[in-house]
């Protein structure tokens, strides 16, 4: 046990987040994000909800001054699916950490290309849709 990290971050989380460098990505996927299929570092938290795990995780991982640091999965053209979890995200990321510049949107195939070149993904038991978040790493200064 250690002083001042969430127990929602599991020791395969930690360790995953002190690999990753300056410029890696992290996703965290809602619960029906194809985690398995899009990458080989996955770290399941089944039963936890993204807002919390976003904000644990903001604790501990720097997110990057020098470029847009967090996005979403745009909705798809047409799809008239309410996101209120979105308006969440943005008071957690502005709590969270001062770097914080907003999200941007990721069309949703494009947002699948990028977790496959993200250092992992967190795999939740999110039942909102369009819940998916990618953060970049910055620098501890």
């Amino acid at each position: 046990m250690l002083k001042n990290i969430p127990s929602i971050i599991s020791p395969e989380l930690l360790k995953v987040l002190m690999e990753m460098g300056h410029g890696d990505e992290l996703v965290i996927g809602d619960g029906n994000f194809p985690a398995a299929s899009m990458n080989d570092r996955v770290i399941r938290l089944d039963g936890h909800g993204v807002p919390e795990i976003f904000e644990a995780i903001l604790k501990l991982f720097p997110l990057d001054i020098y470029s847009d640091n967090a996005f979403l999965m745009e909705k798809v053209p047409g799809d008239k699916v309410e996101t209120p979890i979105w308006k969440e995200y943005e008071t957690l990321g502005k709590q969270g950490d001062p770097n914080f510049k907003g999200f941007h949107f990721i069309e949703r195939y494009a947002f699948y290309e990028r977790a496959k070149k993200a250092y992992a993904i967190v795999a939740t038991g999110e039942t909102a849709l369009y819940a998916n978040i990618l953060i970049k790493k910055g620098v501890v200064v």
